[in-house]
C-alpha cells in the first residue's frame, strides 16, 4: 500500500525541504514538530502539525510533543491484525507509514570545549528514539528513515512501487535505526558515567561494517573491519586488505605523522625498519631509509609524507612491496605502480586520521576490554638543553640527531633501541626480551648493511636499567643518547656516558610500544 501518511522531526535539516517537497508531490500528507514544521511550511509546502494532529499541546520547553498514543498507535499497529485496526478505527488513530527524524546533535554538543553538564543533558533526544524505535519495530509496514543520504533512495523506491517502499529496503532502514539508537545510548551513558565520576563506568562501543577483510592473521582466520576506515584511507588498486594490512597501515600512519619534513619509512610486522629525511628530494630520503635494511623491505609497508613523485615511484617498483600509502600519486608514479596489480596502493586523508589520532585505543581482554588514551605526542623534546645530564652537552648535530631517533624510537616496539644520524636511522634493534639485546641486534644491522655508527647518536624507549646496555652502544661508536631516566642506577649509566666523553639526555618520559 502507497505511504500516505509520514512524520517528520529532524534536527539536522539538510535536504528536509526537498525531501518534503517530494514526498508532497506523491501526495503524501506531512505532519511535523516545531522547527522542522517552520522550514517545511516556510518552503510553502502543507504540513499539519503534529500537536494539531494529536489534539495535545507541545509541553515542557518542547520535551514532550510526539509522546502521545496517537503517534505511536499511527507507527505500531499492525496493518495484518483486524483486532488492531479495530482498535485503532474506535480510537481514531491513523496510520503513520513513514517516520522521518534524526536526533538532537548529543555526542557533538559534549565533543565541544567547556560543555556543562545542564547542557549535555538537554540535548538527550526522548521522543526522537521512542519513535525511530516504534517505526523500526514495525517495518513489516513502516518505513523509517534516520539518516539524510537515504531521503534519495526512498523517493526513487516510492517511483518504483506505486508510492510504496518494499519489505528488504525497510528492513535495511530498520537495522539502521537500531544502530543509530545502540550508538547515540552509548555516547550518553560513556558521557555521563564519567561526567558524574559514577563509580559504575561503563564504556560502549558501535560501529557499522566497513568491510570484509581477506583473513586474519592467518588465512584459516576470519576477520572483519568494523567503523570508518575508509575515511581516513582509500585503497586505490590491489589485492583486499586483511587485518594484518590494517595494523600495518595503522603503524605507518602514526610513523609519518610525528615527522615535519619530507620523510620515507618502510614498516615490518608494524615495527619500522627504516627512517629517511631529506628536505629537497623524497627519492634521497627514500635512500637513507632503505639503506638502513635492505633485506627487509620485502614484501613490507612504505609510506611518505608527501605525494609520491615518478623518482620514488620507480625505484620502488624495483622491489616487491605489500603495501604503499602517501597523501596522493602523481599521475606518473600511479602509472608505474599500477603495473603492479596485486601492489595495494592506499591514499592517507591526513586530516580525517588526525581526527581519528584523538580516539583511544581498544584492545580485547578475556571476559572484556581495554581502553587506553593514545600515545598522542612525542614527549620529552621541548627544551632539551635542560635535559642534558652528563658533563658533556650534546652539539647541534647530535641534537638534532637525538630529536630524530627520539621521533623513531617511539615506534618500535620494546625493548626498543634506534641508533641514527640527523637524517635517518641506521641501526634498529625491536621487541627483544633485555634492552643490552635489541642493542647488539641493531649493531649487527647496521654492520650487515654496511652502515658506520662512528659518531651516530643511540636513543631507547625506556630507560637503561644497567650500564652494559649503553656500553654496548658507546663501543658502537655512539656518541650521544637520549633516553628517558629513571633508572635506580642512573647514576651508574650517567658515570659510563662521562668515562666515554658521551652527550646523554634524559627525556623524562617513556614511549613503550607493546
Amino acid at each position: 500500500m502507497a505511504i500516505q501518511r509520514a512524520l517528520l522531526s529532524v534536527s539536522d535539516k539538510t535536504g528536509l525541504v526537498d525531501f518534503a517537497k517530494d514526498l508532497h508531490q506523491h501526495g503524501v500528507e506531512l505532519l511535523s514538530t516545531g522547527g522542522t514544521a517552520a522550514a517545511i511550511r516556510d518552503a510553502g509546502i502543507p504540513v499539519i502539525d503534529v500537536s494539531e494532529f494529536t489534539g495535545a499541546p507541545e509541553l515542557f520547553e518542547g520535551r514532550v510533543k510526539t509522546l502521545h498514543p496517537k503517534v505511536h498507535g499511527g507507527l505500531l499497529q499492525r496493518r495484518d491484525s483486524e483486532e488492531h485496526l479495530q482498535q485503532a478505527k474506535d480510537n481514531d488513530i491513523p496510520t503513520i507509514d513513514l517516520v522521518v527524524v534524526n536526533l538532537y546533535p548529543f555526542e557533538e554538543t559534549v565533543a565541544k570545549d567547556g560543555v556543562t553538564l545542564e547542557e549535555a543533558i538537554e540535548k538527550i533526544d526522548i521522543g526522537g528514539p521512542s519513535m525511530l524505535r516504534s517505526a523500526a519495530k514495525n517495518h513489516s509496514s513502516v518505513t523509517v528513515v534516520t539518516d539524510a543520504d537515504d531521503y534519495n533512495r526512498v523517493i526513487e523506491e516510492m517511483k518504483s512501487n506505486d508510492g510504496d517502499t518494499t519489505p528488504a529496503f525497510r528492513q535495511e532502514l530498520a537495522l539502521k535505526v537500531f544502530f543509530r539508537t545502540s550508538q547515540y545510548d552509548g555516547a550518553i551513558s560513556a558521557y555521563l558515567s564519567n561526567a558524574t565520576n559514577s563509580p559504575r563506568k561503563a564504556f560502549s562501543i558501535s560501529l557499522p561494517l566497513e568491510r570484509e577483510l581477506r583473513y586474519g592473521d592467518n588465512p584459516h582466520q576470519a576477520s572483519t573491519l568494523y567503523g570508518s576506515f575508509g575515511n581516513c584511507f582509500t585503497q586505490l588498486q590491489g589485492k583486499e586488505l586483511s587485518y594484518t594490512n590494517i595494523l600495518d597501515i595503522e603503524a605507518a600512519a602514526d610513523i609519518i605523522f610525528d615527522f615535519i619534513r619530507p620523510t620515507v619509512a618502510i614498516l615490518k610486522h608494524t615495527n619500522p625498519c627504516g627512517i629517511g629525511q631529506d628536505d629537497e628530494c623524497l627519492r634521497e630520503a627514500w635512500n637513507l631509509a632503505f639503506a638502513t635494511d635492505t633485506q627487509a623491505p620485502f614484501g613490507g609497508v612504505i609510506v611518505c609524507n608527501r605525494p609520491m613523485n615518478e623518482k620514488l615511484a620507480r625505484v620502488i617498483a624495483e622491489i616487491f612491496t605489500d603495501v604503499i600509502i602517501a597523501p596522493d600519486f602523481e599521475p606518473e608514479a600511479r602509472a608505474i605502480l599500477q603495473k603492479k596489480k596485486n601492489l595495494r596502493l592506499i591514499k592517507m586523508n591526513s586530516d580525517a586520521y588526525a581526527i581519528a589520532k584523538k580516539e583511544p585505543v581498544i584492545k580485547s581482554a578475556p571476559g572484556g576490554l581495554m581502553v587506553m588514551e593514545r600515545d598522542h605526542s612525542v614527549l620529552g623534546l621541548d627544551n632539551m638543553e635542560t635535559r642534558v645530564v652528563t658533563k658533556r652537552p650534546p652539539s647541534e648535530a647530535e641534537m638534532r640527531a637525538m630529536r630524530f631517533a627520539w621521533r623513531v624510537v617511539k615506534h618500535v616496539k620494546s625493548n626498543a633501541i634506534v641508533y641514527a644520524s640527523s637524517n635517518g636511522t641506521l641501526g634498529i634493534g625491536a621487541g627483544q626480551m633485555s634492552r643490552v639485546d635489541s642493542s647488539r641486534i641493531a649493531v649487527w644491522k647496521a654492520g650487515d648493511a654496511g652502515l658506520s655508527l662512528e659518531g651516530s647518536v643511540i636513543a631507547s624507549d625506556a630507560m637503561f636499567p644497567f650500564a652494559d646496555g649503553l656500553e654496548a652502544a658507546i663501543k658502537a661508536g655512539a656518541t650521544a643518547c637520549i633516553q628517558p631516566g629513571g633508572s635506580i642506577r642512573d647514576e651508574e649509566v650517567i658515570a659510563a656516558a662521562d668515562a666515554a666523553d658521551m652527550a646523554m639526555v634524559f627525556t623524562g618520559h617513556r614511549h613503550f610500544r607493546h
